[in-house]
């Protein structure tokens, strides 16, 4: 059972895709993709987040929303706004973003792999949003949100994409927010079978294990999806199916940024209570400005107009369990649920999450605006952290890892069963 394999993507024509390209729909709410819409009635997020061209008032749940994300994706196919490839193919797509440059491989992953464990989880799915891609899933007849997938570190696979990349580009953007896009077709004999090869467990030395780093409900709505048409059969049943949409990342390249916490209040204690309570697990220590944790098992902590740097007890860190070690783990037990009285962080509404990307700053306005009593930095996950975690078979705590740049939607979708308009 290989791993991946190529695909007829579905993309935009040639000239459009910095019209096309949108953030990925769950990065943000529907105002916010409302406003990135407006004017831009080519914008992916037509399709992605279909909801902002119906009434506020209608539930992103709805079956109108799915049926309209399907109305936009049929009027762009007949306008040829998008295009379907002739042949499967790989593909490759790169992020720059400032200084750091990403460059993944695009393929269909395996659905067999995945329910076998060979693409491995560390994250629990929430009902309500696994059920909200199967339905788009559906109505779309195609994937467009891709799956963040690492893989440890293959020579071979780098030295053929470096191979691909001096090549012309079939897109080259740089989105609102200066990232920049660039997206490479592959599609000789050759090089395909080069890269089948690479994932091929029957070869030596070829990628056997992917990681999900972002995108566990897509991934499980992919699976549901396929379970589902391979029971019923009949036309609704392909061997596209059996796939997933997905970009493959070596692991030393993909960056991961903090994932910090804000609490809204100090669980019925005084400032100086609280800090006698954290001073029992850690050093605690006044800073004179803003604190990012430069190494596990440190932490920076902010009440209204001050900075503190958090030290556990190094004996604290002594743990064969890969989920123990995690910083997000030690802040949660050894402060958040013992001290503020967090038990639950998926359904405690006390607790809120602030992703690296926004800065300290953030965490600053959020408590000194007044919503929040406390605000926590942490030391990133590393992506060996995230390995150990899922070959353990274990689970990582909620909001554990936010990888940046993000992955744009509409630059490649993976349609399933329609005959879509061929470039």
């Amino acid at each position: 059972m290989t791993l991946i394999r190529p695909f007829a993507g579905l993309r935009p024509a040639p000239g459009r895709a910095a019209d096309v390209l949108a953030p990925p729909y769950d990065v943000l709410s529907a105002d916010e993709a409302r406003e990135r819409a407006a004017g831009r009635p080519l914008s992916f997020l037509h399709i992605s987040r279909p909801e902002i061209d119906l009434p506020r008032e209608v539930s992103p749940y709805d079956p109108a929303v799915y049926a309209k994300g399907a109305e936009n994706l049929a009027g762009m196919l007949e306008e040829q706004v998008l295009l379907r490839d002739s042949k499967p193919c790989y593909y490759v797509y790169r992020l720059q973003m400032g200084e750091h440059v990403q460059t993944g491989l695009v393929a269909a992953a395996s659905v067999p792999a995945y329910d076998d464990n060979r693409i491995r989880k560390h994250e629990y799915t929430r009902p309500e949003k696994e059920d909200d891609r199967v339905r788009q899933i559906d109505a779309l007849d195609a994937q467009t949100g891709p799956v963040l997938l690492a893989h440890r570190v293959h020579s071979g696979l780098r030295a053929l994409i470096e191979g691909v990349v001096v090549g012309p580009s079939a897109a080259d953007v740089t989105t609102d927010d200066g990232v920049r896009h660039t997206f490479w077709v592959i599609d000789e004999v050759e090089q395909i079978a080069a890269i089948g090869a690479l994932f091929d467990p029957a070869v030596a030395g070829a990628v056997d294990t992917l990681y999900i780093a972002d995108g566990h409900h897509r991934s499980a709505a992919a699976s549901r999806v396929a379970a589902q048409r391979r029971e019923r059969g009949g036309p609704g049943w392909s061997g596209a199916c059996e796939g997933f949409l997905a970009v493959l990342f070596q692991a030393d390249e993909l960056r991961i940024l903090d994932y910090n916490r804000v609490v809204r209040d100090l669980n019925g204690l005084s400032r100086e209570a609280f800090l006698e309570r954290v001073a029992e697990r850690f050093e605690v220590s006044p800073s004179h400005g803003p604190l990012r944790p430069e190494r596990s098992g440190e932490f920076g902590m902010y009440l209204p107009g001050q900075w503190y740097r958090l030290r556990l007890d190094p004996r604290l860190l002594e743990s064969g369990d890969p989920v123990s070690r995690l910083d997000v783990s030690l802040l949660a037990d050894h402060l958040v649920e013992p001290v503020l009285g967090i038990h639950d962080p998926r359904r405690d509404q006390r607790i809120d999450f602030v992703g690296g990307i926004r800065g300290l700053d953030e965490l600053e306005r959020r408590v000194d605006g007044g919503g929040m009593a406390v605000a926590f930095a942490l030391h990133p996950t590393t992506l060996e952290q995230l390995m150990a975690v899922a070959d353990a078979g274990e689970v990582m705590p909620p909001k554990s890892t936010w990888f940046e740049p993000k992955l744009a939607d509409g630059m490649v979708s993976y349609p399933l069963c329609r005959g879509q308009v061929e470039a």
